[in-house]
């Protein structure tokens, strides 16, 4: 049965806070002086700067960490045992809400309450003022301002009533577990069913009667029940929409069934029992650790891959460029490639790779000689999102055609209900893939699911794929299954996947 209760939170989680509560405390403009921001945002820069976890910094209770004083460390170590965070809690009663989404859309405290001051307090007003003409009057912002900002409050209108497929699936599950611990059979439907990347809610398909699935959920935890309707079972659980509605005298089919959508109409698609599964990954690729901005180390990464029964971990911390996330400078990348080559003698399965952020002009962040010293890279974008596309699809055709690129990683960007990916031709960009023995990445990260199965697709047997997590935690390693569902969504088999190989086979081709 899914886990809906707490997650425990990450050193990760504490420096978002901290962030976040000195970002409404510059908003609300109440903090003279500016000292308890600076305070807050100097003690989120410490941690993230540490590779301790937060259960060994709960241990220590902070002790000895620079920029963390005494009232700070009560305060998250309060946070750790309850899960709320009080100083935020404290200012956030004070900025209505939607006013706090404009803070997490990336905009500056300084804009955010010049919105605020203008009486545009959330996203529907915002995206009215863009429209208007009235967002390009307020100083600040001007015409190609207002543009973004409407076309982003547009975005985040049309996601609001859509959910990740991992909420989906976990609720779904956990409903699925207490109605078969009951006798009652249920199996996925709907959205779920096909495999969405993004859903209206959760539906199952049912044994029983609505009677019996009430009583059932009853007492489940997150679990709330709206009632009946027609037969129907409607609820939420953890806040996600869920259905049981009757399976009807058929008999029970397959769980999923991912070949019911537009696109795959009248295309020769696998047998589904030859689809790839998590089972066919031998190799756990771009993954991130205590190097940059990864919450464990290499051998616990490791541990995690082998007790899920994959058979080696190939390793991706960030490049330089990517400052915020901890990127390793070339003198700190040897040393990490030292660490791997150390295990490597050892005799355990773990391959050297970084994920290298691809520049504005679609250089590396590295230079070949160092690339070289690696037995794998993963290249991405994590800056210039705004370039035109004709720059943007040259950007990525020039690192797809990198002769030591083994793998694009996330190819379009997009962050599944926060952000849509940047302007590029991706067609252009998969061409390069095939044209030069590149790996398009399906990223299984829920947010990401990147590339679109569309796009795998199209482009299936023509392009191999690498399905990775994007992992920066050992429970990231889990997300394998999301990005396997959109694997097979795009009629992917193992044989399309490179991380399907043996370590041995995998180092073979991407150095070959």
């Amino acid at each position: 049965m899914a886990d809906l209760t707490r997650a425990a939170l990450s050193r990760k989680d504490l420096v978002r806070a901290l962030n976040q509560t000195a970002d409404l405390l510059d908003v609300l403009g109440s903090d003279e002086g500016g000292f308890r921001a600076t305070a807050y945002r100097s003690a989120a820069r410490s941690l993230d700067r540490l590779e301790a976890s937060s259960e060994d910094l709960q241990a220590t209770q902070f002790a000895g960490v620079p920029k963390v004083g005494k009232g700070i460390a009560q305060e998250l170590l309060a946070y750790l045992a309850t899960g709320r965070f009080a100083p935020l809690d404290e200012v956030a009663e004070q900025v209505p809400e939607g006013v706090q989404a404009f803070c997490g859309a990336g905009l500056g405290p300084k804009k955010v309450r010049a919105l605020w001051d203008a009486g545009i307090d959330s996203v529907p007003r915002l995206l009215a003022a863009a429209q208007s003409g009235e967002l390009a009057g307020i100083k600040g912002f001007g015409a190609k301002g207002a543009q973004a900002l409407g076309e982003a409050a547009e975005f985040v209108l049309r996601s609001q009533d859509r959910f990740l497929l991992s909420s989906a699936l976990q609720a779904a599950e956990a409903a699925q577990a207490r109605l078969q611990a009951a006798g009652l059979t249920a199996q996925p439907g709907g959205e779920l069913a096909g495999q969405r990347d993004t859903l209206s809610g959760a539906e199952l398909l049912a044994g029983g009667d609505a009677a019996a699935w009430a009583s059932a959920l009853a007492g489940l935890e997150g679990w709330e029940s709206i009632g009946e309707e027609g037969g129907t079972l409607v609820g939420r659980l953890a806040g996600v929409p869920l259905t049981v509605r009757p399976r009807g005298a058929a008999p029970a089919q397959a769980a999923y069934a991912p070949f019911g959508e537009p696109e795959h109409a009248g295309l020769q698609l696998p047998d589904p029992e030859s689809l790839i599964q998590v089972k066919d990954i031998q190799g756990m690729l771009h993954t991130h650790s205590v190097w940059s901005d990864g919450t464990a180390t290499l051998r616990a990464m490791l541990d995690e891959t082998l007790r899920l029964g994959h058979s080696y971990l190939g390793t991706g911390d960030h490049s330089q460029a990517a400052a915020y996330a901890g990127g390793l400078a070339p003198e700190r990348l040897r040393e990490y490639t030292a660490e791997i080559r150390a295990m490597q003698a050892e005799g355990l399965p773990i391959l050297a790779g970084a994920e290298v952020d691809i520049l504005a002009d679609g250089s590396l962040d590295y230079p070949d000689d160092l690339l070289a010293e690696l037995d794998y890279v993963v290249a991405s974008v994590h800056s210039n999102f705004g370039l035109s596309q004709a720059a943007q699809t040259g950007r990525l055709v020039r690192a797809a055609s990198h002769p030591l690129v083994n793998i694009l990683g996330h190819p379009t960007g997009r962050l599944l209900l926060r952000r849509e990916g940047y302007a590029v031709d991706i067609d252009a960009v998969l061409e390069a893939c095939a044209a030069h023995d590149t790996a398009a990445e399906i990223n299984a990260n829920p947010w990401r699911l990147d590339l679109r199965w569309q796009d795998a697709l199209r482009w299936r047997g023509r392009v191999q794929f690498s399905i990775n997590t994007d992992a920066h935690s050992l429970g990231g390693l889990r997300d394998l299954r999301y990005g396997v569902m959109i694997a097979q969504k795009a009629g992917l088999t193992p044989a399309d996947v490179v991380n399907c190989l043996s370590a041995e086979d995998f180092r073979r081709w991407a150095r070959g």
